[in-house]
């Protein structure tokens, strides 16, 4: 039979006395809780108990960019895998003849972050033990299907047995949070909280940006019209979502670019905007100055500041026209931080009451800039490899060019970052993992003793997360 076999000591280096270290290390923050600070599971989720996941399709490939962005690549069109279209018209309906299309081209995520994930999922959530392929496709979809019918596959139930203590969800700006209110009126104990997400309203760019001011005028109770009103309306947003339990906001930028514009530029960008005729460029220097405000107001409310920086998002005209957003096309930039954000940090990064944690898609700026930078200024921290580089190998080199000169404590931990929600174990023990390997090549070399070791390893397990996002 063609079987999953999952080693107990799978992705540690094949050096044995580091293997045996790792596996060690590993072992003793394995049953630690999972912290998972910053991800995009639909809060839906968890407002109803008796919430279902659908069909082994619904849950697994049409909400998952990994998987259908590497379907696309070899040329399978995404109506072929389900995904709606935006105008409404006909994509495949047949669920089982989707998961086969899946099945019989799994060949190619072998080697993959998403290969590791799903297999690991299908092997510790299902308790399949067989390689999926085209042959077995369908009986694999049977026993799936079978469990999500199961009171035990419901998302509330899955939260327990995947020892999640904190779970946050990412949120708009103008979002009601009704699907939070409803978790806390039903007075289930799991923890999960808002994140402030501001992004359709501050990036002047955003596709239906005027709508979108619309939205926040009528969540917040004041007439957004000028940029004084708009800020205003910003921080009542913000007071909501901190009183609704967020303990951090989220923000994704082209660039690392911050600077201070003036009231009366700010206004008078802003209302070029809301005429539809602000310039890109003057849409890129208000985005740079919100990042500014949002730091000032920060330190104001206490909620981390997270900045997410150099993704091209949409690159694929004919798929945004088609499908939308999030379609798996966005490509990594070149980005530049020293000389971008340092008005911000000028500003507030010696804050002792401002924290900003830090993401970026470029790795070539891990040892060049974020790790002096995070190595120096008070504010700031690293945030974990993300997207492209949440892999094994990605790890390892965030590992490599951040830690000697950032220090393991200037750094966040590990997100999951993830709309995948049954993935989260998968992706959180190839986190343990892989640190593990690394923190035990360090004490094989004699470079730390076995206290620091399993210091950092629950460190990196648990305690950077919990402690960097206050929660």
């Amino acid at each position: 039979m063609n079987t999953y076999q999952s080693s107990p000591d799978r992705y540690f280096d094949p050096d044995p006395a580091q293997r045996k270290a790792a596996l060690t290390l590993y072992e003793s923050i394995a049953d630690l809780p999972l912290i998972c600070p910053h991800g995009h599971v639909d809060p839906r989720l968890f407002a109803d108990p008796d919430y279902t996941f659908g069909s082994p399709v619904e849950l697994l490939i049409i909400p998952d960019h990994y998987i259908f962005r590497m379907l696309y690549s070899q040329g399978i069109p995404l109506e072929k895998l389900g995904i709606p279209r935006a105008d409404g018209s006909e994509t495949e309906t047949d669920h089982r003849q989707i998961w086969q299309i899946f099945a019989d081209h799994f060949y190619l995520f072998s080697g993959t972050p998403s290969g590791t994930w799903f297999m690991d999922e299908l092997y510790s959530v299902f308790g399949i033990t067989e390689k999926l392929t085209g042959t077995n496709a369908q009986a694999i979809y049977d026993q799936i299907d079978d469990k999500l019918r199961s009171p035990a596959f419901r998302p509330r139930a899955l939260f327990d047995r995947f020892g999640i203590e904190t779970l946050t969800t990412t949120d708009a700006a103008t979002d009601s949070l009704a699907h939070h209110q409803a978790i806390k009126d039903s007075g289930w104990h799991g923890r999960i909280l808002p994140t402030f997400r501001p992004d359709a309203v501050v990036n002047l760019d955003t596709p239906n940006w005027r709508s979108e001011i619309d939205k926040l005028s009528a969540v917040s109770g004041m007439d957004v019209t000028n940029y004084t009103a708009f800020v205003q309306a910003l921080e009542n947003r913000r007071a909501f979502f901190k009183q609704m339990g967020a303990t951090a906001t989220d923000h994704a930028a082209l660039t690392a670019y911050t600077n201070r514009l003036s009231d009366a530029e700010a206004d008078a960008i802003f209302q070029c905007a809301l005429k539809g005729d602000a310039a890109a460029e003057d849409a890129a220097r208000f985005t740079g100055h919100m990042l500014m405000e949002m730091a000032r107001m920060s330190i104001e409310d206490g909620l981390v500041m997270q900045l997410h920086v150099g993704s091209f998002r949409n690159h694929n005209p004919a798929i945004f026209e088609k499908f939308g957003k999030d379609m798996g096309a966005d490509i990594p930039l070149v980005t530049e931080f020293t000389e971008a954000i340092r008005p911000l940090l000028t500003a507030y990064g010696n804050h002792p009451e401002y924290n900003l944690i830090l993401f970026n898609l470029d790795e070539t700026t891990y040892a060049r800039e974020l790790a002096p930078l995070a190595g120096h200024y008070p504010a700031v921290k690293l945030g974990p490899p993300w997207w492209f580089h949440d892999s094994i190998n990605g790890i390892r080199r965030y590992f490599d060019q951040v830690m000697e000169t950032a220090g393991l404590y200037n750094t966040a931990g590990f997100n999951d970052d993830t709309r995948a929600y049954l993935s989260i174990p998968a992706r959180h023990d190839v986190w343990r993992r892989a640190s593990a390997d690394w923190v035990a090549g360090l004490l094989v070399r004699g470079i730390v003793d076995e206290t620091d070791a399993q210091e950092m390893m629950r460190a990196l397990a648990y305690d950077l997360a919990k402690r960097a996002y206050k929660l």
